[in-house]
């Protein structure tokens, strides 16, 4: 594998969304039977799907993917999480591929794939399927107040993963990402690589993560100032900074998002972990953000500092702190209404009648039946 990336290349590779097209979508809104402005939120989606898609009218949403990149941290061995919650991502990988996570029964309710990437989950390779671990780097991540979370080589190869799996979802026909992560310890990373961007103290981005009290947030906020101390060095060098304090899955997620804007895929970004990918990326290529869209505020302080500096702008405020995709994904319905609305009535009505299969009716008891049992 070529281990080098130019970065560079970035900037002329990612084009910004077709603004003639925003601008039909914003014509065709007005000439739907309704009031002006009367759709909200929705018309300024409608029109943002145009310009990634293209073209006006919009295509319906018909192949979203949930994509979550897995990996653990060397920090969580501080107890910078629950106590519970260490060693817990290879649980939470299992629950997401057998179906039972909340990600996954969002996602069939909302007729979305999902897949899993693991980039560094701290379990033996054979745990889980070959198509999970195909872009596996390494097992875990360095403990980043003390070292590197990764090796220069091993940065790089994970970059390159995120960029291979832009390229797989695209030419697959994925028409809409929801981006997600598993892994303990990762809201730790999230807040060093935005502390560091954003030139604030530790205070100010260390957030409660998976729940914790007092005592293990001030843990936490220590081992994000020593993390600090790391980073700023670097900060000149987006891979450096990655390898430094970062870890497979955020160094992936953040060639994943590079390379999806270069490939004119549309991503949803979930948490303060996407959030900390997003920024690394807004530094190497600075019109990627416009192919991305906030799904939600989490409530930790540090991604609320990301999507400020991003200028995006969070699509809903409902409290969701577990991760994974799921504050993310609750804004599919969103995105969906919005490209149903301004699609052309045709595409809707065979997308409608190809997701909905015949079934038998269902008859109830009658008032009498009902009182003829009692």
């Amino acid at each position: 594998m070529d281990t080098t990336v130019d970065l560079d290349t970035f900037s002329s590779l990612v084009e910004r969304p077709d603004e003639s097209a925003r601008r039909a979508a914003e014509e065709r809104w007005q000439q739907l039977d309704k009031p002006r402005g009367g759709l909200g939120q929705l018309e300024e989606l409608g029109a943002w799907l145009a310009s990634v898609q293209g073209g006006s009218p919009v295509r319906p949403l018909t192949a979203a993917k949930v994509l979550l990149f897995a990996g653990d941290h060397g920090v969580a061995s501080l107890g910078v999480s629950r106590a519970d919650a260490q060693g817990r991502t290879a649980e939470r990988v299992h629950a997401v591929l057998e179906g039972t996570a909340p990600v996954a029964v969002l996602a069939r309710r909302y007729g979305a794939d999902v897949r899993v990437v693991d980039l560094a989950v701290d379990a033996p390779v054979g745990e889980f399927p070959e198509e999970v671990t195909r872009h596996r780097v390494r097992r875990g991540s360095g403990r980043i107040d003390v070292e590197d979370a990764l090796t220069p080589e091993e940065a790089v190869r994970a970059f390159q993963a995120g960029m291979a799996v832009a390229d797989e979802e695209a030419e697959l026909g994925t028409d809409l990402v929801v981006l997600g992560d598993l892994g303990v310890g990762s809201t730790t990373v999230a807040a060093v690589l935005i502390g560091a961007l954003c030139g604030t103290d530790a205070a100010a981005v260390t957030g409660r993560g998976s729940g914790i009290d007092d005592h293990v947030w001030m843990v936490k906020c220590a081992t994000v100032r020593d993390a600090l101390r790391r980073a700023r060095p670097v900060l000149g060098d987006q891979l450096a900074l990655l390898g430094a304090v970062g870890g497979a899955d955020f160094a992936a997620v953040t060639g994943f998002l590079l390379q999806a804007a270069a490939r004119k895929l549309p991503v949803v970004l979930d948490g303060v972990v996407s959030a900390a990918c997003a920024l690394v990326a807004q530094r190497i290529a600075f019109r990627a953000p416009e192919w991305w869209r906030a799904g939600q505020i989490s409530g930790e302080p540090a991604q609320a500092k990301a999507f400020d500096r991003l200028t995006l702008t969070p699509l809903q405020s409902l409290g969701v702190s577990m991760g994974e995709g799921v504050g993310a994904l609750l804004t599919l319905p969103l995105l969906q209404a919005a490209s149903d609305t301004l699609a052309e009535p045709s595409e809707t009505l065979l997308v409608t009648k190809v997701a909905r299969a015949p079934q038998e009716p269902r008859r109830l008891p009658t008032a009498a039946e009902l009182l003829g049992r009692a």
